[in-house]
């Protein structure tokens, strides 16, 4: 099971924002903190902005900021949003799918129920619970 980046940035950027000292922070800030690119966290902030879990303010002193506490952000949530599907393995998307051993193959059960209770895992937690107490050390030393 993998996330794409785009989803690894969305909790990146929502981590940041849960420890960030003024509880709002510029693409600019965050894309430098964790050397990532600022044209990728754009889009990726507008995404979360349309999912509803930031807040975007434009203009001088704007910024984004986190739209619900992190107690009250599922990480499942956010992996669900930010992903375009969950094709685990080819036979799961039929426009795409060439396999030979279909429609004899389990494969295709196993994944979906293991894929299940990956995202019953990620539902069990929320932001609040991976926020690393020692992030705020590393913010305050940029």
């Amino acid at each position: 099971m993998q996330i794409t980046s785009y989803t690894d940035y969305a909790l990146r950027v929502l981590i940041y924002l849960a420890k960030s000292p003024n509880n709002r922070a510029t693409i600019v800030e965050i894309a430098d903190f964790f050397d990532i690119s600022k044209n990728h966290l754009v889009k990726v902030a507008h995404q979360l902005g349309t999912k509803g879990f930031v807040t975007t303010v434009r203009g001088k002193g704007g910024g984004l900021s986190l739209q619900r506490p992190p107690e009250q952000i599922g990480i499942g949530e956010v992996v669900r949003s930010m992903e375009k599907h969950f094709d685990w393995v080819e036979c799961f998307d039929e426009e795409r799918q060439h396999c030979r051993l279909l429609p004899n193959c389990r494969l295709k059960l196993l994944f979906a129920h293991a894929g299940d209770t990956y995202l019953q895992v990620l539902d069990g937690a929320t932001l609040s619970d991976v926020i690393l107490e020692d992030i705020d050390h590393m913010l305050q030393n940029e």
